[in-house]
């Protein structure tokens, strides 16, 4: 039977600040991604999930039943990587590990063949006896994502997984979430557009609060289609007219000129041609139109 998490209507305000606007959404075994810029309310959803934080308003099932009534037993089937946690510097990797499995009530041996899992698969093997403080910060990040699965969670929230790793890591890393997701809700929040572009089943785009669109990546990328364009121009000056006028999304710079891509509703110039939207023009337009940035 597939796991379901069930949101309904949930709110929360700090004073008059109102964090989150009656967000509604059903998840179920898969990989979910939230997009939106800083203050939209993502790490108010994500705390709200994981009981970090008391939600005002709504309701929350996990499998039919509500969060509250499941105590212990909900948290226990929680797994989440905060984007920054912290970690005493003096613990070896190992024994970080041991402690979180206690913390977490995961039975003595299944914890130590888990931790041997989970080192290998993310790499940290080797780095099973050192210090937490002479870790890089890519092993931390890494680390950080290990004690989440300690206990094995139906429901994985994950904040900017991949912050610090570089571009092979973080296409394993993503790549090894998009394994394990076939029996967990996993929820992640990132600026990365691509590290949830090809393994998000569904895109949630928060804005102020409030759920603005979703559905999946090629559901949200068909919103902009006929609406991404090329073009190439001379110079810089060229460049700083378009920017004033249009949302310009890449500037590449050649030998025989300078490839701009734009998100307009209409053909910005005459020479311009229609290219294949993706996720990141999706969010750009969202976001980033020049009539939202004055």
């Amino acid at each position: 039977m597939q796991n379901e998490l069930v949101l309904e209507k949930v709110s929360k305000s700090y004073k008059k600040n109102k964090a989150l606007k009656r967000f509604s959404a059903t998840m179920t075994d898969g990989i979910y991604a939230l997009l939106g810029p800083n203050g939209a309310g993502k790490s108010t959803l994500m705390n709200i999930i994981t009981e970090n934080l008391t939600r005002d308003k709504g309701v929350i099932t996990f499998n039919g039943k509500p969060i509250e009534d499941m105590g212990a037993d909900y948290r226990s089937i929680l797994g989440y990587m905060p984007q920054h946690q912290g970690m005493y510097k003096n613990f070896t990797v190992e024994n970080f590990m041991r402690y979180m499995a206690v913390l977490k009530d995961v039975d003595a041996k299944k914890a130590e063949k888990k931790i041997g899992e989970l080192l290998e698969n993310l790499e940290l093997k080797e780095q099973s006896y050192k210090k937490i403080g002479a870790l890089s910060g890519g092993m931390l990040r890494r680390l950080c994502l290990a004690q989440a699965l300690i206990n094995d969670p139906k429901i994985l929230v994950l904040d900017e997984p991949t912050a610090g790793l570089d571009p092979i890591q973080r296409i394993n890393l993503r790549n090894y979430i998009s394994k394990i997701s076939e029996n967990k809700i996993v929820l992640i929040a990132t600026h990365v557009v691509s590290d949830i572009e090809f393994i998000a089943r569904n895109v949630f785009i928060l804005k102020k609060g409030s759920l603005i669109d979703s559905g999946s990546v090629q559901e949200l990328n068909g919103k902009v289609y006929g609406k991404t364009w090329e073009i190439k121009v001379d110079s810089n000056d060229d460049v700083v007219e378009c920017q004033k006028k249009f949302c310009i999304g890449n500037i590449r710079y050649g030998d025989d000129g300078i490839l701009l891509r734009i998100i307009s509703d209409d053909k910005p110039f005459h020479e311009a041609v229609a290219v294949q939207p993706t996720l990141e023009d999706f969010y750009l337009y969202t976001f980033e139109s020049v009539g939202e940035r004055q």
